[in-house]
């Protein structure tokens, strides 16, 4: 592989790593307001706030592995508490309600983490077998961004077993068609809810504790990924997760080779984009006009 084509692939790889990172984090939030209408704006903090975490198992234990169970179990209990206790309560008085306590929530956990992490940016070591490059037809590639595009077709594929293959899975989807029918059959709506809600966190946490060991945790993480990841979610359709799939790799590729060949407008190549989408489709590329 001459050296010419290996600079694509590499930034095409790049791009594919980053660009699953987007959907871990936008599914999550298509996810929530796909199933239960809510718009979380409180979303992005929960993904920095699991990097966080990673940070901190791994200062007690130093297994990487760990962290990557505990931290997003640890967002997800989280989110629950969030709907359960505060956006429960809202719910009834629409969208304003809901959108002005998630951007107070996200305050809070912004400002918390300074208070007991401080404003320093805190690094996370890879696993040893994962700090290394892969020969990939003669490039070398870092291993842990094709571990990162492993993780999330893993999750991808957990995500679709749970929502398609299992009876839970048929209860939330019956719950998001019709909740007073599923109501009167006996089945707890408001328990499934808060199950998606904490379902939609999690993916926020392993998007968090994937992109900690090549990003770094700071307080400003959630600012540098949240923007993205709503772009993703707007231009893929509000409620589509095959949409938020196919824009967050499409937004990857342009985030990647944007800064390769044309740096000065990479920041706004993803704005550019969904733009263009939403001035010819301004439901997004899989949205559906209610």
């Amino acid at each position: 592989m001459d050296s010419t084509t290996a600079m694509y692939v590499a930034q095409g790889i790049h791009g594919l790593a980053y660009g699953m990172v987007l959907f871990l984090l936008a599914s999550g939030l298509t996810l929530i307001f796909g199933m239960m209408g809510i718009l979380n704006l409180a979303h992005a903090a929960f993904f920095m706030l699991s990097a966080y975490f990673c940070y901190q198992v791994m200062v007690w234990t130093g297994n990487f592995w760990l962290s990557l169970l505990m931290a997003p179990i640890a967002a997800g209990l989280f989110g629950v508490l969030l709907e359960r206790f505060l956006l429960r309560k809202v719910h009834a008085y629409g969208h304003i309600g809901e959108l002005i306590l998630t951007v107070g929530v996200m305050m809070v956990i912004m400002e918390s983490v300074k208070v007991f992490w401080g404003t320093e940016s805190l690094f996370i070591s890879r696993p040893q077998f994962l700090d290394r490059l892969v020969n990939i037809w003669g490039l070398e590639y870092p291993a842990y961004r094709l571990f990162i595009i492993g993780l999330t077709l893993v999750v991808l594929g957990f995500l679709a077993l749970i929502l398609y293959k299992t009876r839970l899975g048929m209860v939330v989807r019956a719950a998001v068609s019709d909740a007073d029918m599923v109501n009167a059959l006996g089945i707890n709506v408001p328990l499934v809810f808060m199950f998606v809600f904490g379902m939609g966190t999690w993916l926020a946490g392993v998007a968090g504790v994937a992109i900690a060991p090549i990003l770094t945790v700071f307080p400003g993480l959630a600012d540098q990924i949240g923007m993205d990841a709503f772009i993703v979610v707007v231009v893929g359709g509000f409620g589509s997760l095959t949409g938020a799939f196919i824009v967050a790799i499409i937004c990857g590729l342009l985030s990647s080779y944007g800064v390769q060949f044309v740096s000065q407008l990479a920041p706004v190549l993803m704005f550019i984009f969904m733009a263009v989408v939403l001035a010819f489709k301004p439901m997004g590329l899989f949205g559906e006009r209610e």
